[in-house]
């Protein structure tokens, strides 16, 4: 190996993955929100078909039986869950990609590195939470009974936050 000057320090490969992590995360979620806005017939369904018990009505009737005083009726109520999802969604989306400006800004040397990675912590932090309530909910509606992919996605969704967030504060 040559024994000149190093071409990147490790502290600033630590921003750099710390950086393209946290705009993954940035991308996938603008990704869905952009959906969430041009296509809301697409998730807002899925999330009146699950506040409703679609398919647990159609595929197991004596376990909706047993839980249908958990059912959501209201489309008001239907479209007023969905506006929150897409309104948390939005929020931590924009928090996220100020972060991800902040560390391009930081690896430049014109932010400070530690300011940036809060406010890409804080954007991660909500990614997180909205799978964590997505989690919650979902075993409120029995979600893994009918749409176990979803469940599973949303659990995977969860962890990539995690890991975001252990690199985030570990690799500073």
């Amino acid at each position: 190996w040559p024994s000149g000057p190093a071409i990147m320090t490790l502290e600033t490969a630590i921003l750099l993955v710390q950086t393209l992590v946290t705009a993954s995360i940035a991308g996938w979620l603008f990704l869905g929100v952009v959906d969430n806005y041009l296509t809301p017939s697409l998730n807002g369904g899925f999330a009146r078909s699950v506040l409703t018990f679609e398919r647990l009505k159609e595929m197991y009737p004596d376990d909706f039986a047993r839980v249908q005083y958990r059912e959501i009726k209201s489309p008001a109520l239907h479209k007023t869950v969905f506006a929150v999802i897409v309104v948390s969604e939005t929020l931590v989306c924009l928090v996220l990609f100020v972060g991800v400006y902040m560390m391009s800004r930081a690896l430049l040397g014109l932010e400070d590195p530690e300011a940036a990675r809060v406010v890409a912590l804080l954007g991660v932090l909500g990614f997180t939470l909205i799978w964590s309530a997505f989690l919650v909910f979902g075993n409120w509606f029995l979600l893994w009974m009918c749409h176990e992919w979803a469940q599973s996605n949303h659990f995977q969704l969860l962890l990539w936050g995690i890991g975001t967030m252990l690199l985030l504060i570990l690799g500073s």
